[in-house]
């Protein structure tokens, strides 16, 4: 019982019927939006010329602004809300004003870019060329957000906000930027985002209109019915399998980014040698990597290539450049560069001590953990001590480095046995063959 009252409070707080506007209000809204003339061509066209300012200048907050008084999202409703009611008059209306828009939109587009003096290519116009399933997502779920709002009473400010998230506006200009400067990967890679914006906010408003029962104005038989949904599916089809093969590739680029960049960190430091630059490009699968230092032998550069196989790089062509050879500095070399070599040789000879510093300290320790060890089995030793030195024996022409111990007994002899015992667990503890251990009363 608790279960369906829970469920009935979901279903009441769900309930889109509650605050849906009259069907007659909403479907002269619509209609008023599909419209393309006077006001809101004159909006479209200056609203283009302010997107294709703020992506020629790599400015966000200007395509922010041209989406938010862009008009383009009414006849786009205005096919989808046809569509789902059978109502063909009022879709090759909007069918006809959509792409008078689409034209005039590309036609200022073109124009500013072709008169414009800078025509590289930003981060904001790149960004408009490579859609993938995201983008399918983002225009889905943001046209459902729109038409709800215009079904609703209670509009808010909702039209602004998926005007931003689905991003009608950029693409065509990036389309534009492609015709006006002759790429025309450019144009196709803009115009399919687009398209994928198009057909997938019209399809949101082709499944709130049906979800809403909004009323079939025209009379209609079960095969036409079946026709337009046969070609919904296809439309869909076509539009959504090319941007799986994209979103595909965007995540498996992402990926080989992570893990190359793993992989660069563990081989920026090697034999002497520091990375001083690193590229990464993720669609060609390389890896450029330049070194300071000396000269890289072929096994050398064999080894840092198998190295990037432990972050699964296993298909990643690594490149290497010498950026410059510490063994064939020249007096002309930057001062920047001398200093790279000083740094590196005082970071290494740093590490090396460091390692002495340790290793001396902790032998200075070990005397009193054998001592510790071996008061357990035998408490007659009172004292230890240990050290690493040079034996010299006279029929020997080197001598041999030997561990050394000596215990402190206080007068009290140790009998063969117990010494025989103790330099048998000396061997294993200090894992040498050999020891001396010497017994002080």
């Amino acid at each position: 019982m608790k279960q369906t009252e829970l469920l009935r409070k979901i279903l009441h707080y769900l309930n889109l019927e509650s605050e849906l506007d009259d069907y007659e209000k909403i479907h002269e809204t619509i209609q008023r939006d599909v419209v393309f003339k006077g006001t809101n061509l004159w909006i479209l066209m200056f609203a283009i010329i302010v997107a294709s300012v703020g992506l020629n200048m790599n400015s966000t907050a200007v395509i922010i602004g041209a989406m938010l008084i862009s008009p383009l999202m009414g006849p786009i409703n205005g096919m989808g809300y046809s569509i789902a009611t059978y109502n063909f008059r009022l879709f090759k209306f909007s069918v006809k004003n959509f792409t008078f828009a689409v034209i005039a939109s590309l036609t200022a587009s073109t124009l500013y870019f072709a008169l414009t003096p800078i025509s590289t290519a930003h981060s904001e116009l790149l960004a408009r060329t490579s859609p993938t399933i995201y983008d399918v997502l983002i225009a889905l779920f943001g046209g459902l957000a729109g038409i709800i709002a215009i079904t609703s009473r209670f509009k808010g400010n909702v039209i602004p906000g998926v005007a931003i998230a689905t991003a009608l506006m950029p693409p065509l200009c990036t389309a534009g930027y492609g015709l006006a400067t002759g790429q025309f990967n450019f144009f196709m890679g803009a115009m399919y985002l687009f398209t994928i914006n198009t057909v997938f906010i019209a399809i949101s408003s082709v499944l709130i209109s049906q979800i809403l029962n909004f009323p079939i104005r025209t009379i209609v038989d079960d095969d036409q019915k079946k026709k337009v949904n046969r070609t919904i599916s296809f439309v869909i089809a076509i539009v959504l399998i090319p941007s799986l093969f994209f979103g595909y590739n965007l995540i498996m680029n992402e990926k080989f980014n992570e893990n190359a960049v793993r992989y660069i960190n563990s081989v920026s430091l090697y034999e002497g040698n520091y990375l001083l630059k690193h590229e990464i490009f993720p669609k060609s699968r390389n890896i450029k990597l330049v070194y300071g230092g000396s000269v890289f032998t072929e096994q050398q550069k064999e080894y840092i290539r198998r190295r990037a196989n432990d972050f699964s790089l296993e298909d990643a062509k690594i490149e290497f450049q010498q950026g410059f050879a510490f063994d064939q500095l020249t007096t002309k070399q930057s001062e920047v560069e001398n200093l790279k070599f000083e740094i590196n040789t005082l970071k290494l000879a740093l590490m090396e001590k460091e390692k002495q510093v340790d290793s001396l300290a902790k032998t200075g320790l070990r005397g009193k953990e054998i001592l510790d060890e071996a008061k357990v089995l035998f408490p007659q030793i009172t004292g230890s001590t240990y050290s690493e030195t040079f034996s010299f024996v006279d029929t020997l022409d080197v001598p041999q480095r030997i561990k050394m111990i000596v215990f402190d007994t206080m007068g009290r002899r140790f009998p063969d046995a117990d010494k025989a015992k103790i330099y048998a667990w000396l061997q294993k503890r200090l894992n040498v063959d050999t020891v001396k251990v010497v017994y002080t009363n």
